[in-house]
């Protein structure tokens, strides 16, 4: 009877395991990838692409931002913190049917450091650069199965930031085959392979059927680039897509009235801001950018963008990370204190500019260019007029990155959980090399040494110190305006099984099915 009973839920299980597979998942957005090398992209439309086809030496335990192991089954680290030694898993192949192996993983960090690479000048590498650029010393092979990384001084989210994006393993192969037309035919050992791009429209991935972890549910993915938050909602509520991103904020209450659908949210990890060139005037004047942060309404900002899934920035992190400085003053909005500034800065009619609009919706930003509009309203109240300018998101990427702005939108969802990557990557000295991530341009040596010496050491109380000093040297010299951070929403329609939002921002198909 017990053989009975153990054949019958074996039968059971396979059965449901059945049901989950197969079908076409369609998950709707608002803008197109720029690229799909993980090592060259910045942008998070990019990595919704990208993790589908790539994975990393480790990665986040799902819906977390805990490190887990992925390519690399464990690690360890030297006692004076400068050298890592990964042990890598055995038995994965990438799409193109050859192995990964340590010198995959040299290949992959070689080609965004070593300048001898023959592919090194298919950057640019942004994220290498801001993140661990300076700190890089060798990846070695000290057998097929085994990587050593050796570090010219301690960096404590080391592992973490081996978690990014940029940091996924490529094939060496591929690389070797597309050179600089990699970024149209990614090949990786990710769930997904990656079968058509058609710029604008579509990106479409099969199923991995030899993936080293359990394969993904379903045959086919398709990520739909649909603009228009009203037509993402509208395809959804007809069965044309399964999954979309960013819904408006005034379709909320609609979705979770719906039957059909289902409302996902998750509290955001991130930061929206306006950036200030410093290297042009009249931003490069600390009282210029404290008057623009005090001709901020950002509680009409929020009403008019955000709805009820914003709260006003002060500081240039999610107030969920350790180390958040809950002191720091805000800049309460105050034209007639603005308009002081500006007189005593030597501009007491004002002066004309512009303003970069984020032109698709991301985490941070629901409209860019309802923002901008707001923005160049209240702007105008301190007779700072300004023109609105943007471009498709490629496009406005690399002009910000270059430094052609005046102001500009941009904003941040946390890589990791760890104040480094918001404070280092975003507004550290190196990031300001261009191409830059920190498009403000600021440099301020106080500011910069004390988030160096906050990488060098992994005693938290220590680090959370070095931190709120920081944020104090920020708010001080202004190079932002801090607009908001956002809850994050998604929805889906009422069939699909196990998609959730992760914290830093991924979206990840692999578990998703189909009832």
């Amino acid at each position: 009877m017990k053989k009975i009973i153990i054949v019958l839920l074996l039968v059971c299980t396979v059965f449901v395991f059945a049901q989950k597979r197969g079908g076409v998942l369609v998950f709707a957005r608002g803008g197109d990838s720029v690229g799909l090398d993980p090592g060259r992209e910045t942008d998070g439309e990019s990595f919704y692409a990208t993790v589908q086809v790539f994975d990393r030496l480790v990665d986040f335990q799902p819906g977390t931002s805990i490190i887990q192991p992925a390519l690399a089954e464990s690690w360890s680290a030297s006692a004076d913190g400068l050298e890592y030694t990964f042990r890598l898993r055995r038995g994965v192949e990438f799409h193109d049917r050859t192995r990964f192996n340590a010198d995959a993983v040299v290949f992959t960090f070689e080609r965004m450091f070593k300048e001898s690479n023959p592919y090194y000048q298919h950057g640019p590498w942004n994220y290498f650069n801001s993140t661990i650029g300076d700190y890089l010393v060798s990846v070695e092979a000290l057998d097929e199965y085994t990587v050593k990384f050796t570090l010219n001084d301690r960096l404590a989210p080391f592992v973490s930031i081996l978690a990014m994006d940029f940091a996924s393993i490529v094939s060496p192969t591929a690389v070797r085959k597309f050179g600089s037309e990699f970024f149209r035919n990614p090949v990786g050992t990710g769930p997904f392979v990656f079968v058509s791009w058609q710029k604008d429209s579509q990106i479409v991935f099969v199923r991995n059927s030899r993936y080293w972890r359990e394969p993904a549910y379903v045959n086919r993915l398709i990520l739909r680039v649909i603009p228009d938050a009203t037509a993402r909602l509208l395809a959804l509520q007809k069965g044309e897509v399964d999954i979309i991103d960013f819904p408006s904020p005034e379709d909320i209450a609609s979705i979770r009235r719906n039957n059909e659908l289902e409302l996902i949210q998750q509290e955001g990890f991130n930061i929206g801001y306006l950036a200030m060139n410093i290297e042009k005037e009249p931003f490069d004047n600390v009282l210029v950018r404290k008057a623009i942060n005090h001709a901020i309404n950002k509680d009409d900002l929020i009403k008019g963008v955000y709805g009820n899934s914003g709260i006003p920035a002060k500081n240039p992190m999610p107030p969920s990370l350790w180390s958040y400085n809950e002191d720091t003053p805000e800049y309460e909005y105050d034209p007639q204190r603005s308009r002081a500034l500006l007189r005593e800065a030597g501009y007491p009619n004002g002066f004309s500019s512009d303003i970069w609009a984020i032109p698709v919706v991301r985490p941070y930003m629901p409209n860019g260019r309802r923002a901008a509009e707001i923005l160049q309203a209240q702007l105008r109240e301190v007779n700072i007029n300004v023109e609105i300018k943007t471009y498709d998101w490629g496009t406005y990427l690399d002009r910000v990155f270059e430094g052609e702005h005046g102001m500009a939108m941009l904003g941040w969802t946390g890589d990791y959980a760890d104040p480094d990557n918001f404070l280092y990557t975003l507004l550290s000295e190196k990031a300001a090399e261009k191409p830059a991530l920190n498009i403000a341009f600021w440099r301020n040596r106080a500011f910069n040494e004390l988030i160096l010496d906050a990488q060098k050491t992994s005693d938290r109380g220590e680090r959370t110190a070095l931190y709120e000093e920081a944020q104090e040297i920020f708010f001080e010299d202004a190079p932002w305006v801090p607009l908001a951070h956002s809850i994050v929403y998604a929805a889906t329609r009422e069939n699909v099984r196990g998609f959730r939002l992760y914290p830093t921002g991924e979206r990840i198909f692999r578990d998703v099915w189909l009832d």
